[in-house]
């Protein structure tokens, strides 16, 4: 984890590559989104509170170069239009990273 916001700081900042819905978007290397993460049994808690949960793995040319995470309190809180506008933070991190890195 390198920033995130909220009351309180995250319970478990790392988690091992292959294990939650982090692993699971790394290993597809595609956006995984739980509307209610008491029903996934992949899901790892990192702040305490989190009901909903949205990531979209950020790719370069060798595979996943990141990812970004949203969590929600709410269940059922992300949209369409918000999966669509982590796509697009997504893509122009790949270019920041990729000019920087």
């Amino acid at each position: 984890m390198i920033a995130w916001s909220g009351p309180q700081a995250p319970t478990h900042p790392r988690f091992p590559i292959a294990k939650g819905l982090n692993g699971a978007c790394v290993a597809t290397r595609k956006p995984v989104i739980v509307q209610d993460v008491a029903s996934d049994p992949r899901y790892l808690t990192t702040i305490g509170g989190t009901r909903g949960e949205m990531i979209q793995p950020v790719l370069d040319q060798s595979g996943v170069a990141g990812t970004i995470d949203v969590e929600s309190e709410r269940v059922n809180a992300f949209s369409r239009r918000d999966e669509q506008l982590l796509e697009e933070c997504a893509k122009n991190l790949f270019w920041l990273w990729r000019v920087t890195g």
